[in-house]
């Protein structure tokens, strides 16, 4: 029986994909966590036609943190193999708009900074696995707290491409033995939105020298008896947007992401 992701009281609900859309053109600007359960959500990263190719490549090299499930048309915001009627421009809760690498705006829809030559990269994120361990039992301490998951840039290179360059953004969550094990074994079955853990044990081993300072989400403590389980995270693109500095792009703000009306098991490989 699948579990879903608890929402509180005060939340809206969505139980599809193109509800949970819905919801952000009416205005909600939340995390997406727990809603349409059992729909894939991806992370987005908008960059023009001048760069896509390159963007794409750098996609290619590095698919534990890049899994491409959706790109558009050059111009066209519409991604029919995810969504029927679905529309990037207005379908995240909130975005991120960067110009020559750093950060400028975080609006709650794109129709503003849409242009003709933009081309829309949907990745896969880990509020797919993440549905997944708790159907199984495997407790999830950001959702128990109802916080963001935690998220640290690493040592970690990634495969350059073109202007593509940088470390690979993890995200982390804190076990007991069993279930680390466990987790391990059930994201395992999904490489579509970054399979198996990159990592587990000493942070200070991928360059994180504070687990309790994450350099996106919150912070989520980890218990002596527990391990740190790190997973490549689709925050990665952000990081390297950033470090290109290209003129301009566009990506989803972290734990708003596009609810798409794919289903998480046809994601699993197994």
């Amino acid at each position: 029986m699948t579990v879903m992701t608890p929402i509180a009281a005060d939340r809206p609900r969505a139980g599809t994909g193109r509800e949970a859309r819905l919801l952000a053109r009416a205005g909600f600007a939340g995390t997406t966590a727990g809603l349409a359960p059992g729909h894939v959500q991806g992370n987005l990263a908008i960059l023009p036609r001048a760069q896509a190719a390159d963007f794409l490549r750098f996609c290619t090299l590095n698919p534990k943190p890049c899994p491409v499930i959706g790109v558009s048309e050059p111009g066209d915001p519409r991604l029919p193999s995810l969504g029927e009627d679905l529309d990037i421009r207005t379908d995240l809760p909130r975005y991120r708009v960067w110009r020559d690498g750093a950060l400028v705006d975080e609006p709650t829809d794109i129709a503003a900074h849409w242009r003709d030559d933009l081309v829309a990269f949907v990745l896969g994120c880990s509020f797919s696995f993440e549905e997944a361990l708790i159907a199984a039992g495997v407790p999830l301490k950001h959702i128990a707290r109802g916080c963001n998951v935690a998220m640290w840039r690493t040592s970690i290179p990634c495969v350059p491409a073109g202007p593509f360059a940088g470390p690979m953004v993890v995200s982390m969550r804190p076990f007991r033995a069993a279930d680390a094990i466990r987790a391990i074994q059930i994201t395992s079955r999904f490489p579509a939105v970054h399979g198996a853990p990159v990592h587990l044990g000493d942070p200070r081993l991928i360059g994180i020298e504070d687990i309790t300072r994450p350099h996106y989400g919150d912070a989520v403590p980890v218990e002596p008896d527990e391990i740190p389980v790190f997973w490549a995270c689709g925050v990665t693109p952000q990081a390297a947007i950033a470090a290109s500095r290209v003129p301009f792009a566009i990506t989803h703000a972290p734990g708003s992401m596009l609810v798409t009306d794919l289903l998480n098991a046809r994601l699993a490989a197994f």
